[in-house]
């Protein structure tokens, strides 16, 4: 496999045990994914163009208030790997998105509220006509600007949309990944958020073993229960998310991959955005080709989303298991 974390941003995250939601499959044969343009038995990598950025991700540093079990991107309260994004840049990336016509600005972290600059350019982000998604988990650093999100909330509507990890409508299942005393915590604020009108959205994840019906049903009666107004059938509303492990066995993605799950490379995450990082010793924050994969430097794409708009080979096993054979994207 190729290098996957470079070695100025190794994480320092203390785990918080074994995820209930770890993937259950053998170890990753070693001559997978090490080739950009061909599979392990030698058949032609599949690659997604970037057919238009709908949605520009910006990831506000990987500081977080908690270090869950399996936390894709390593984020916890020791972990600045990837630093606090400034206004300033986050502002340099705005005006360049603008002529590329997106539409949609993500946040993600960490946790985006725990970025001193985050407010200033959420709220430059809707001042220039984007939609907003945020990714939180509704705790306390979104607690302490709740003043401030009602002012957003009044000024833009439903152009803003807030999105709480709620990884489990179990408190169990959700504390067995985000540790004791976040369950409470984290359902409170997305009670807050949604008692006072904000566009919302739960991203979930689904036990082993647990169908697609039955977590919805979970969800739903959770909802109800707390007064929480999401359709737990609307997969914008409620995205139950697949599990990713870049350890674990997965079918590398071919060619000839897409006639025979009948999908198409638009229908990939890295077909229309693009994610800008800001690692811990550079200068600058650069363009990696998704949310998934910050740290490998195969999927850096550039200093500029312009640089940022070749194809990606889709070498990583995030790609297959996540994107292309789980059908997730991050974006609504």
């Amino acid at each position: 496999m190729s290098t996957r974390t470079l070695g100025r941003t190794k994480s320092r995250n203390a785990r918080t045990g074994p995820s209930p939601f770890a993937v259950d499959a053998p170890a990753l044969p070693p001559a997978k994914f090490t080739d950009p343009d061909w599979t392990a038995q030698r058949e032609p990598r599949a690659s997604v163009p970037l057919i238009e950025l709908e949605t520009l991700w910006l990831n506000t540093g990987t500081l977080c208030n908690l270090a869950c079990a399996t936390c894709y991107i390593e984020s916890s309260p020791t972990n600045d790997a990837l630093v606090y994004l400034s206004a300033e840049h986050a502002a340099e990336f705005y005006g360049e998105a603008q002529g590329m016509g997106t539409k949609e600005i993500g946040f993600t972290g960490g946790e985006p509220f725990m970025n001193p600059a985050f407010l200033p350019m959420l709220t430059d982000a809707l001042e220039r006509g984007f939609e907003a998604l945020v990714l939180t988990n509704a705790m306390r650093p979104m607690r302490r600007h709740e003043e401030a999100l009602l002012v957003l909330r009044e000024r833009f509507g439903d152009k803003l949309t807030l999105r709480v990890s709620l990884d489990h409508h179990t408190k169990a299942g959700h504390e067995g990944e985000r540790g004791p005393n976040s369950w409470e915590v984290g359902l409170d604020g997305l009670r807050w958020l949604s008692e006072h009108g904000f566009s919302i959205a739960v991203a979930g994840r689904l036990l082993p073993g647990e169908g697609m019906p039955e977590a919805r049903a979970g969800y739903a009666a959770l909802f109800k229960r707390e007064g929480i107004a999401i359709d737990p059938q609307n997969p914008a509303r409620l995205v139950l998310f697949p599990e990713m492990d870049e350890t674990k066995d997965i079918a590398e993605i071919t060619t000839g991959c897409w006639d025979i799950l009948g999908k198409s490379p638009a229908d990939i995450m890295c077909a229309t955005s693009r994610m800008v990082v800001h690692r811990k010793g550079e200068e600058r924050p650069r363009v990696a080709a998704c949310t998934l994969i910050p740290y490998d430097e195969e999927f850096d794409l550039g200093d500029t989303l312009a640089e940022a708009s070749h194809p990606v080979k889709l070498n990583h096993p995030h790609c297959a298991r996540f994107c292309v054979l789980g059908g997730a994207s991050c974006s609504a």
